[in-house]
């Protein structure tokens, strides 16, 4: 999303604009490939839901009012309407406000504010917060306590969507202990969806998935099978967040179906996000597109410009997988008009990480750098570790393209921590997920029990085939988790080699750098009994007319043909390097001064050869080459340096295209110049 992108949980499912359904857009991918052991529970809970939407949704409350108020039918439209027209529900809870200020009733006031408020939240936030404080108000002259509740948890609603969800989280705890002493099971649901979910977000799935089953057992016993479909819908997020693409897939088809059955329009523009981010994991891109498509043509049916803009967001994606940066950034332009209409960080994020993946494609380094800075920002403050690795593996590639390769390091090696904490959280809220699974089943086998002790034998017998089949599940997943922790193993294994040759090699020719030459010469001059090596540094000579004549591009061309000469020149163990700009290095192990002065001429001859043609039409290129030779035990990387790169600038006054060579001081009399090994003609192009 990525892996990199999707909607907040101050947005997530308030599209239909009822608490229980705010499950809303996934905004994070995961890693791994959980087992499928919940795939069967949640499908036949799905279907026995869907068989049940076709039911007359009836509103229950706790504290049903006995008054008959001409408001009361208004709200329960408002309701209603929220899952299909968000601007038909706050006309109806509008309505609704002008019929109670002539027949007063706190309840249903409280419940058409809620309304409102849950529709400004994503809109206006000072408007939400207003339709708080009248709510709040009114709570003493309430006679269900339980809207209390549905006043927390609007709080946190607004408190998530500015992106505060350390306060959300405070306040939906607090909604949950408020409906529980109330004994008020809409309002609890409502509470435990809210808390539920945002636990999901934070990478307690196990923890999640508790209250968003609890919250869809609750829906279900108050008859309101489209919130209690809403709730599973938000249960499959949690398994896309796992890591179980092809699962939470089939759990969003499902559900889509029987939203389309019943005429839920707005959670099918909320499902039809999800099925795309799916997708989107799973690299499907064309069922991706589709998705999205289908979930933009929605919103904008229902006129709501968060919807459009994580539509845009997922369509930009889409493109960028389909390798059309340009395409991309004029979607993200699009979508980040729409972003500014609300105050969503998250969406601006994941708007920005796309961005940067489309500037990288299109080599626009410095701007994808700064666009992916502005995500990591965001992705950091909220530690959401998916964004975090995507992010970071973006900003590695950008800062390698720059040749930056501390830069590109360091992200690196944060994406791969980042990876693997997400990989342990996935492996134990697996693990916590399959406990909550066997300690329920555990506590049906005791009611069971108790309430048919006629059957007792029965029923046991049933129950220890259920275990050992749980037990063979616990098996199977800790066969998995080993095979996961193994690839993991090999992951890291196969990353630090590519960093090693990444930190090793030069990337515009593919020969050696500077550092691998000098750490294999090292231990070969600190050698006692090692004999003599020699070293050779080539500098291409006029090499700068090349640039200024024909561009850096036809000079970095002109680098890989003599880098390719070079490499073919020098065979084991003799090894070469590019010290940088136009010089290279050879160092001939055990080599004696005069075998490798005649190297170096057979070098000189070998590049002369090279086709020029392109560049000049009678003149070729030639390479100036100085070298030396070691004194064991005495000499360092640096004094060969020293020394080559003397007998370089000799052959360079001399005319170039010559060998030119320096002894060591202790070897050569200070009057005598060292013997030029060859006398070539002083010209810089033949």
């Amino acid at each position: 999303m990525p892996v990199l992108p999707g909607f907040p949980h101050s947005f997530n499912y308030r599209l239909s604009h009822f608490r229980a359904s705010r499950h809303g857009f996934d905004s994070t991918q995961g890693r791994g490939h959980p087992g499928r052991f919940f795939s069967g529970i949640l499908l036949v809970a799905l279907l026995r839901i869907a068989c049940a939407a076709e039911a007359p949704v009836t509103a229950a409350a706790a504290v049903p009012t006995p008054d008959v108020n001409p408001a009361r039918e208004v709200v329960q439209r408002a309701e209603v309407a929220a899952r299909a027209d968000p601007e038909a529900s706050r006309h109806d809870a509008e309505d609704a406000l002008r019929l109670l200020a002539t027949h007063p009733d706190a309840d249903l006031e409280i419940r058409a504010r809620l309304l409102l408020c849950e529709y400004q939240a994503e809109r206006d936030t000072p408007a939400a917060e207003r339709e708080v404080s009248a709510a709040t108000a009114l709570l003493d002259k309430a006679t269900r306590p339980g809207l209390r509740a549905g006043v927390l948890s609007c709080q946190g609603e607004i408190a998530e969507t500015r992106g505060d969800n350390g306060k959300a989280s405070a306040f939906y705890e607090e909604a949950v202990t408020v409906a529980t002493a109330a004994h008020d099971d809409e309002m609890l649901a409502t509470a435990l969806f809210a808390r539920g979910y945002l636990l999901g977000l934070q990478g307690l799935y196990a923890a999640g998935l508790s209250d968003l089953k609890r919250a869809q057992s609750l829906y279900s016993d108050l008859q309101m099978p489209h919130h209690a479909l809403a709730t599973l819908n938000s249960i499959a997020i949690q398994y896309n967040r796992m890591g179980d693409y092809a699962q939470a897939r089939d759990m969003y088809s499902a559900a889509l179906k029987a939203q389309r059955e019943n005429g839920m329009l707005r959670e099918q523009g909320v499902t039809l996000h999800n099925l795309g981010r799916a997708y989107e994991n799973l690299r499907e891109w064309d069922a991706a597109k589709q998705a999205f498509e289908q979930s933009l043509l929605i919103s904008r049916q229902l006129n709501y410009p968060r919807s459009e803009a994580y539509a845009l967001r997922g369509l930009a994606a889409v493109e960028n997988g389909f390798a059309n940066p340009n395409a991309a950034l004029e979607i993200l332009e699009r979508a980040a008009t729409l972003q500014k209409q609300t105050p969503d960080a998250r969406l601006n994020a994941q708007i920005q990480l796309a961005r940067g993946n489309s500037l990288h494609q299109l080599n626009r380094t410095g701007e994808s750098i700064q666009a992916l800075q502005e995500a990591l920002q965001v992705f950091r403050q909220a530690d959401s570790l998916t964004e975090l690795r995507s992010t970071y593996l973006q900003l590695a590639e950008a800062y390698s393209a720059l040749g930056d390769w501390r830069a590109a390091y360091g992200h690196l090696s944060k994406a791969q921590e980042t990876s693997e904490r997400q990989f342990r959280n996935q492996i134990d809220q697996r693990f916590a997920t399959l406990k909550v699974e066997f300690d329920t089943a555990s506590k049906e086998k005791e009611n069971v029990l108790l309430t048919r002790e006629n059957e007792a034998n029965e029923k046991a017998l049933a129950q220890e085939r259920k275990a050992g089949s749980l037990q063979a599940a616990v098996i199977a997943l800790t066969v998995i988790l080993a095979l996961l922790l193994a690839a993991l193993a090999l992951h890291q294994r196969r990353t630090t080699i590519r960093m090693r040759i990444l930190a090793m090699t030069d990337e515009l020719t593919g020969v050696p750098n500077r550092r691998a030459v000098l750490s294999q010469l090292e231990p070969m001059l600190r050698r006692s009994e090692a004999p003599p090596c020699a070293m050779l540094i080539i500098d291409i000579d006029h090499f700068k007319s090349i640039n200024d004549q024909h561009g850096h591009a036809e000079g970095d061309e002109a680098l890989k043909l003599v880098a390719a000469e070079l490499r073919s020149a020098v065979r084991e163990p003799a090894f070469l390097g590019r010290l940088g700009g136009e010089e290279f290095v050879v160092v001939l192990p055990a080599t004696a001064m005069e075998a490798a002065t005649a190297i170096a001429e057979r070098i000189r001859e070998d590049v002369m050869g090279i086709d020029t043609r392109r560049w000049f039409a009678d003149r070729r290129i030639t390479v100036s080459i100085g070298v030396t030779v070691s004194v064991p035990q005495t000499d360092t990387c640096s004094t060969m340096l020293q020394r080559a790169d003397t007998a370089l600038y000799a052959a360079k006054r001399a005319g170039r295209n010559q060998v030119k060579m320096t002894l060591p001081t202790p070897a050569a009399p200070p009057s005598q110049e060292p013997k030029q090994a060859a006398d070539s003609e002083s010209v810089g192009f033949a």
